[in-house]
């Protein structure tokens, strides 16, 4: 656990840095998913996820939040530019939720040749294990580290001897996972914001209606990313997480660990696989559960990607406390529930004592959030008390909910007032964004 009462801790604690990885589907004018091929190019940072219309931003590593999100504004600019000068315009889709579907060839996988022919093989099995509808599905995954210097006065408050650096940065980021399991749920409660559906997701050729099935972010519900099992990891050690992991692979449960559908990942710096993992440590952690946010130009608001930062110190501050195999299916469950619309009236499986509402124990844990801040000092909760209170504010009314403000302005035509979003999105990059005009992709 972070050494809060240090104060050369306390003086480099908000020190982090922050990454995006932000999905959305290239549209026709209509509303119909675009068949037409990618047409960026090559670029580590604009690129495809499962379908061939399914575009990836990927930010640099930033040191603010503020920096990350002007990062993912740049490349969204040059994306909409691009769209714009189409032979027949396209637009990108501002809701996780995607808008109509006429059948599963309507989503296309996308197309790798060469050396990265396995891509779509890859994509291909995902389609045939979980079907396309659910790969229609877009999100943000928000990927955060902890400063070196923050790592380095922490390990000094310890008073381990110097060879042991490496090991206590992978214990750091092994706990902080495993108190993610536990409390993760409150990040999906957090950033929900895909309340409504098109009728053609669950009935095929029957497109325009709007549909609300009490879900504030259907991604991350039971109708979502899930695999047919409850992952249980192991986190005592890094070859013992990685290693199970791994069984699910051994176990042909699961062709590659990408497809470990959890809403927390450990990740090595550069490519993601168990091997890395092992040898090489952790370099960052994922979390998975973000929606685009549609009253966000950038799909994404700020203050979502501060809390994640905060929401992470947070736990990384606590004492340690193994999970059970009991814990982590009930953790799965929580992650579930925790998608629901009206978080008053389902309530969270706790560990222990008596069980509550999620909105009771989102304010009791942004309550704890906000005293551990404090405590960290004067000038470290000058910084943070906004954005608890704006977190607070969701669940102290539910009108201040992402998934409450989208059901009110776009129901009654999800499709159609997207579209009209859509456009509006386009039309600021296209004609008043600060963006070189020259730039190309």
């Amino acid at each position: 656990m972070l050494h809060i009462h240090d104060e050369a801790v306390r003086a480099v604690l908000l020190q982090g840095h922050f990454g995006l990885e932000r999905e959305t589907l290239r549209v026709t004018q209509e509303g119909f998913l675009s068949h037409e091929r990618n047409p960026f190019g090559e670029s580590e940072h604009i690129v495809r996820d499962f379908s061939e219309n399914q575009v990836e931003i990927n930010t640099s590593v930033c040191d603010t939040p503020e920096e990350a999100v002007a990062e993912l504004v740049h490349y969204d600019a040059l994306v909409q530019r691009q769209l714009a000068v189409m032979k027949e315009p396209e637009l990108l889709w501002p809701f996780s939720n995607p808008p109509y579907i006429r059948n599963e060839r309507d989503i296309p996988i996308a197309q790798f040749e060469g050396e990265l022919a396995f891509k779509t093989a890859y994509r291909e099995h995902l389609a045939n294990t979980y079907g396309r509808y659910k790969m229609a599905f877009s999100g943000i995954h928000f990927n955060f580290s902890f400063g070196e210097d923050l790592f380095e006065a922490d390990f000094a408050a310890t008073g381990r001897p110097e060879q042991e650096y490496a090991a206590y940065k992978d214990e750091v980021y092994l706990g902080l996972a495993e108190q993610c399991v536990r409390w993760g749920w409150l990040m999906t409660a957090i950033t929900a914001a895909s309340p409504l559906l098109d009728s053609s997701y669950v009935e095929k050729g029957k497109m325009g209606q709007d549909l609300f099935m009490g879900i504030a972010t259907v991604r991350c519900s039971e109708l979502g990313y899930w695999n047919a099992f409850v992952p249980i990891l192991d986190y005592r050690s890094m070859p013992a997480y990685a290693q199970s992991i791994q069984q699910y692979v051994d176990q042909q449960l699961i062709v590659y660990p990408s497809e470990l559908y959890y809403p927390i990942r450990l990740k090595p710096r550069g490519r993601y696989g168990i091997q890395e993992l092992a040898a090489g440590g952790v370099s960052h952690i994922e979390l998975r559960m973000f929606d685009l946010n549609p009253l966000e130009p950038s799909l994404v608001n700020v203050e979502d990607v501060r809390f994640g930062q905060l929401f992470l110190l947070w736990l990384a501050g606590m004492p340690r406390k193994p999970l059970t195999v009991k814990d982590q299916v009930h953790a799965v469950q929580n992650f579930k529930s925790a998608a629901h619309y009206d978080l008053k009236t389902v309530q969270l499986v706790a560990e222990d004592g008596p069980s509550c509402s999620f909105a009771a124990a989102a304010l009791r844990a942004i309550d704890q959030m906000d005293q551990y801040f404090r405590d960290c000092g004067d000038e470290v909760y000058r910084q943070v008390k906004a954005c608890l209170a704006f977190q607070r504010s969701k669940f102290e009314e539910q009108e201040n909910r992402y998934p409450w403000m989208i059901r009110e302005r776009f129901s009654d035509g999800f499709v159609n007032k997207g579209l009209e979003l859509a456009r509006q999105h386009q039309r600021t990059c296209v004609f008043g964004s600060d963006v070189d005009a020259g730039s190309g992709i």
